[in-house]
């Protein structure tokens, strides 16, 4: 009973109280807006015109007296732009007025509302059924009727909370600026998906073929199948190890992209026949690159030679770190788990969970000086290089020692060694700054005497050794190289190196990188290499 009670004294006195309070705020607000437009009658009524102008109401009346106004008088000027404010504020003033009559009523209907709330609560225990059965009688309670009166009471107590929770949401100002949060979080929440869909689908579309190089390899297979007297292997020249020329490197089982940077250096050398491209591919597309170059010679008398990685004894996993991490369980369920949620989950682990990561052939730039013994110099090159221009004066360039010619990548905060590594790591932190500029692994002059001074492989196992649970970097090249080469790079200026398409008219640039993450990889070499399938 004493529930009842309580409630209905709440109901009853909360519905006085909001009653006044909201007569007394809707009173105020007339009083002011009828100062208002009290002041702007007086303001009107005093409004100084022409005699003639007083009959005239029509609206080209008022455009002529406004315009003679402006002609003769400038205070006049003054008292029209007074008096359109004043009219722009009247229907601000009468916009308010809506909504305060529309508010008005809304909070009528949620006194009355409360109010019958209220009136329920107390006529229910003032029922004669209860007050018999329950409230005045001395005997046992009726179950019967108990369970009748709780249910009456809930089904009341559940109105009640919706309507106060109705209610609440116009009052609560805390409550509207969480659902305001609540909203722009789902929003941002849905926007970072769609940017996550939207990078998944364009790293499909970058590495996507045209139709017609669909299985480009195979055709090439096919073609050596049917004539394999046009395609026997060549003897290994002298100019392969000779130091006095211009070496590249070119790693990838791409075969129209190892087309398309070999043709462009060759097309921009001044003197092809001094230039020497190695080529190492995978053992499934060795074949097809052959018959390519073979179909297709390089012009001007360049040299190259063609080898799969398993061409390389040394390479095993007793004496390579990858080849030996390649067999975990750990790495391969990163790998080859099938989940829907990788696909967008994130968008740099999508990148890394790439395959192409653990591919020995990724991992081989880090043993030139074991694949080219007799060379001095070599430059690396990506497959995704496009050279605009003869290269051969980057040979000439005085690397002060150093092992590694880069072009630096770092602007502001941005492509730093604390972007790449992980320095929560204690070793990591140790032994190197998190503000250190990164470089471009992918346009890369090497020496490989220093190198070998620097024992730079042996680096590189040290801490790929270490890095086996990923701890210290994600996979990928880029990271063991800016450990490996941290204190031996030289900076090389940017006009050598061009990231991301980025053509600058008024630079002669030398290279330019394609980031195939962002373009149709093939789409843009094919009209590189135009010439070179025709």
């Amino acid at each position: 009973m004493a529930v009842a009670v309580r409630g209905g004294r709440v109901g009853s006195g909360g519905g006085s109280g909001l009653r006044n309070y909201f007569s007394y705020r809707i009173f105020v607000s007339a009083m002011f807006t009828l100062l208002f437009l009290a002041t702007l009658s007086v303001l009107f009524t005093s409004y100084p015109s022409h005699p003639d102008s007083v009959m005239e109401t029509s609206g080209n009346a008022y455009a002529r007296r406004t315009f003679l106004a402006l002609q003769s008088d400038p205070s006049k000027t003054r008292l029209n732009l007074i008096y359109n404010q004043a009219n722009n504020h009247i229907a601000l003033v009468n916009a308010y007025f809506t909504y305060a009559r529309r508010l008005k009523l809304e909070i009528s209907r949620q006194l009355k509302m409360f109010d019958d709330l209220a009136k329920n609560f107390s006529d229910l225990q003032l029922k004669p059924t209860y007050r018999l059965a329950l409230f005045e009688s001395d005997g046992p309670v009726d179950e019967d009727v108990l369970r009748q009166f709780e249910k009456e009471v809930k089904d009341k107590i559940k109105v009640a909370r919706l309507m106060i929770a109705e209610a609440k949401e116009s009052y609560d100002t805390q409550l509207k600026i969480q659902k305001l949060k609540d909203t722009i979080f789902a929003v941002n929440e849905s926007l970072l998906k769609a940017k996550k869909n939207g990078a998944f689908t364009s790293s499909i579309a970058a590495k996507s073929t045209p139709k017609s190089l669909h299985c480009l390899a195979m055709r090439l297979m096919e073609e050596r199948i049917a004539h394999p007297e046009k395609y026997t292997d060549d003897e290994p020249k002298p100019e392969f190890e000779d130091p006095s020329l211009y070496h590249y490197a070119i790693f990838s089982d791409n075969v129209i992209a190892i087309s398309v940077v070999v043709n462009s250096v060759v097309k921009n050398a001044e003197e092809p026949e001094k230039h020497v491209f190695h080529i190492v591919t995978d053992r499934m597309n060795l074949a097809a690159t052959k018959v390519w170059f073979k179909m297709r010679p390089i012009q001007g008398g360049a040299h190259i030679e063609i080898k799969a990685v398993d061409d390389y004894k040394f390479l095993i996993p007793s004496y390579v770190p990858v080849l030996r991490q390649v067999k975990s369980a750990n790495l391969q369920k990163f790998y080859f788990t099938n989940r829907a949620e990788n696909s967008t989950k994130d968008m740099n682990n999508m990148k890394f969970r790439n395959p192409k990561y653990l591919l020995m052939l990724n991992h081989l730039r880090f043993y030139l000086p074991e694949l080219y013994p007799k060379l001095h110099k070599i430059l690396f090159l990506d497959d995704d290089v496009v050279v605009q221009k003869d290269l051969t004066a980057l040979w000439r360039i005085d690397m002060d020692g150093k092992v590694n010619l880069a072009v630096n990548t770092c602007f502001g905060s941005f492509r730093r060694y604390a972007e790449y590594l992980n320095f929560s790591n204690p070793l990591i932190k140790e032994k190197f700054n998190p503000r250190a500029c990164a470089w471009a692994f992918g346009v890369n002059m090497f020496d490989l005497d220093a190198w070998r001074n620097e024992k730079c492989t042996e680096q590189y196992h040290y801490w790929q050794n270490l890095n086996e649970d990923q701890t210290l970097w994600k996979l990928g090249t880029l990271p063991a190289g800016l450990i490996t080469f941290y204190s031996t790079t030289k900076s090389l200026d940017k006009t050598w190196h061009v990231l991301d398409l980025g053509i600058n008219p008024s630079m002669q640039f030398w290279l330019v990188k394609v980031n195939s993450y962002r373009i149709n990889n093939y789409k843009v070499l094919l009209c590189s290499c135009y010439h070179v399938m025709n």
